[in-house]
C-alpha cells in the first residue's frame, strides 16, 4: 500500500521573458489540494534551459514562501503532495521525482499505485540502474528514459504504460512540455482546464477553481495529453476506453466535495448516499448529526429522506489534520480528541442518527460515539456511508490490513458493540453504486468486495483484459 497524492502542472505559452507566474499557479493549486496529502510537497518549474525546485516535509503553508516562488522563474511546471506511508517520511520520497538524462530532463508527479513495481524494480536493477527513493514515480521516471532514448515522448510514455499495472495519475515535464497521463482504468483522478495564457491538469476540478481556471474535462481512461510550449494540444488515447475502474472511496471520503470528478459533483454524489442509507436503515432519531468534514452532505441526505432534523453534535478544530491518513494508530488516537469537540447542548438527552463516511479500524469511531454519549446523547445509532471495509486497497489509498479492518472479522453485532453504538448500518454496495450514479462496471470497490480491477497476487481479478495484460509483464514478454 502506497500514498495518497495531489498532483498539478501548469503551462504558460511562450512567456518572454519566463517569469514567477507558474510557481504561484502550482503553489495555489497545491493548497487547494492539501488535503490529498500532508508529509511533503514539492514544486519543480522549468525556464527552457534549467529547471528549479523547492522540495520540503511538511504542508504547503510551512514549505514555500513568497521569496521562495519569486526566484522558482519557468514557463511549465509540475507540483505534488504527498501523504507518506510508513517508513518513507523523507525528503528523498518527496516529489516531483526529477531525471536528468543524455536527452534532456524529466520531472515526474504521480497520484497511485504499481502493482508489478517489484517486477519492475528487480529488471531496472538487473540492468544496473540504482534507485535513490522507494517510488513508483522513480521506476516510471527510469523506464521512460530507456524509452526516449528511441523514441519520441508521446511514443515512449505509450510503451510504459504497456508495462505497468495499477493505478497512475502523472504530471510530465519532458523539456519543457507539459503531459498529463490517466491509468487505462481510470482509478485514479485527474482532469485538465483552460488558465490565463494557458493549461493545467490537476487531480480535482477544485484545484483549477484555485487559480482561477476552467475545467475542459476529466482525461479518460488510458489517455495521453500532451501540452506545448507553443500553445498546442494534442489528445493520444492508448485504449479503447470500454472498461474503467473509477476509485469509488473519492466520492466517499477522499476528494473534497466540491470537486466534480468524472462528470460527478461530489457533494451531490454524498447526499444522495445519505438518501440512499437513510432509505435502506430508517430510525425514529430525534436528530441527525454528521462526523465533521466528510460525513456532513451524507447526513443532511439523510436528514432530508427520513425528516429527521439536521442538527450538529461535534465541532471540528479545522487546523487538525485528518486522522484516516495518520501514519500510527497512537497518533490516530491523540488526533481524535484534539479534532472534535461535542455541542453538548444539542446532544443531551436526545436519540442521535450519527453519520459517518466509514469505519476502518473501529478505535475512532468508539472513541466519537463514547463522546457523544458522555455529553449526554440517550442513544447513537451509527450510520456509514460506505459498505463494510472488509480488504485493503492495492491502488493508492493508505488502508489498513485485512487483520486490522473490524469488518473482516466482526459481525455486524459484533461492530455495533465494538465501537459502542445501540444500532449500526451500512450502506449496501449496490446502494452505493446508485447514489454515485456511476455504472458498476466502471467503479473499483475491491476494498467493499475483494475483487479487483488489475490482477494483485492472492487476489480476484474480474476484469479479463487486464489479467491476460498481467501474464506478459509478469511473464517477462515485453515487446508484446
Amino acid at each position: 500500500m502506497k500514498e495518497e497524492c495531489g498532483i498539478a502542472g501548469v503551462i504558460i505559452h511562450d512567456p518572454a521573458p519566463p517569469t514567477n507566474i507558474v510557481a504561484f499557479k502550482l503553489y495555489y493549486a497545491l493548497y487547494a489540494l492539501q488535503h490529498r496529502g500532508q508529509d511533503s510537497t514539492g514544486i519543480v518549474v522549468f525556464d527552457g534551459s534549467k529547471s528549479r525546485s523547492i522540495k520540503s516535509m511538511g504542508l504547503v503553508s510551512e514549505a514555500y514562501s513568497r521569496e521562495k516562488l519569486q526566484d522558482i522563474v519557468g514557463y511549465v511546471g509540475v507540483g505534488h503532495v504527498r501523504n507518506a506511508t510508513y517508513g518513507t517520511q523523507s525528503i528523498e520520497n518527496c516529489q516531483p521525482f526529477v531525471l536528468n538524462f543524455k536527452g534532456g530532463v524529466i520531472s515526474i508527479s504521480h497520484n497511485g499505485n504499481l502493482v508489478n513495481s517489484a517486477e519492475l524494480k528487480d529488471e531496472l536493477e538487473s540492468e544496473g540502474r540504482i534507485f535513490t527513493t522507494a517510488l513508483d514515480a522513480e521506476i516510471i521516471g527510469l523506464l521512460l528514459v530507456k524509452e526516449l532514448l528511441k523514441l519520441g515522448p508521446a511514443d515512449a510514455i505509450k510503451a510504459v504504460m504497456r508495462r505497468l499495472i495499477g493505478s497512475y495519475a502523472l504530471a510530465i515535464m519532458i523539456n519543457g512540455d507539459l503531459y498529463a497521463v490517466r491509468d487505462t482504468i481510470g482509478n485514479k483522478p485527474i482532469c485538465y482546464g483552460e488558465i490565463e495564457g494557458g493549461y493545467a491538469v490537476v487531480s480535482e476540478s477544485v484545484a483549477l477553481d484555485a487559480i482561477n481556471g476552467t475545467l475542459v474535462r476529466d482525461l479518460k481512461p488510458g489517455e495521453i495529453m500532451v501540452f506545448k510550449k507553443t500553445g498546442e494540444m494534442e489528445c493520444l488515447q492508448t485504449v479503447s476506453g470500454d472498461f474503467a475502474a473509477h476509485c469509488v472511496f473519492e466520492y466517499i471520503y477522499l476528494a473534497r466535495p466540491d470537486s466534480i470528478i468524472d462528470g460527478q459533483l461530489v457533494y451531490a454524489a454524498r447526499e444522495r448516499i445519505g438518501k440512499q442509507l437513510a432509505l435502506e436503515h430508517p430510525s425514529d432519531a430525534e436528530i441527525v448529526s454528521p462526523v465533521p468534514d466528510s460525513g456532513i452532505a451524507a447526513a443532511i441526505g439523510y436528514s432530508r429522506e427520513s425528516g429527521i432534523k439536521y442538527l450538529e453534535g461535534l465541532m471540528k478544530n479545522r487546523y487538525i489534520g485528518r486522522t484516516f491518513i495518520l501514519p500510527h494508530q497512537e497518533m490516530r488516537e491523540m488526533a481524535v480528541r484534539l479534532k472534535m469537540n461535542t455541542i453538548n447542548e444539542n446532544l443531551r438527552d436526545k436519540s442521535v442518527v450519527l453519520v459517518d463516511d466509514s469505519v476502518v479500524r473501529g478505535t475512532t469511531s468508539r472513541r466519537i460515539v463514547d463522546m457523544i454519549k458522555k455529553a449526554g446523547a440517550r442513544e447513537v445509532h451509527l450510520r456509514v456511508a460506505s459498505p463494510p471495509i472488509i480488504a485493503p486497497c492495492y491502488l493508492g489509498i493508505d488502508m489498513p490490513t485485512r487483520a486490522e479492518l473490524i469488518a473482516t472479522h466482526k459481525t455486524m453485532e459484533g461492530i455495533c458493540a465494538a465501537v459502542n453504538a445501540d444500532t449500526i448500518g451500512y450502506l449496501s454496495a449496490d446502494g452505493l453504486v446508485k447514489a454515485v450514479g456511476i455504472d458498476k462496471n466502471r467503479l473499483c470497490m475491491g476494498c467493499a468486495t475483494e475483487l479487483y480491477p488489475v490482477p494483485v497476487p492472492g487476489e480476484k481479478c474480474y476484469h479479463d483484459k487486464q489479467s491476460k495484460m498481467a501474464d506478459f509483464v509478469y511473464g517477462g514478454k515485453k515487446d508484446e
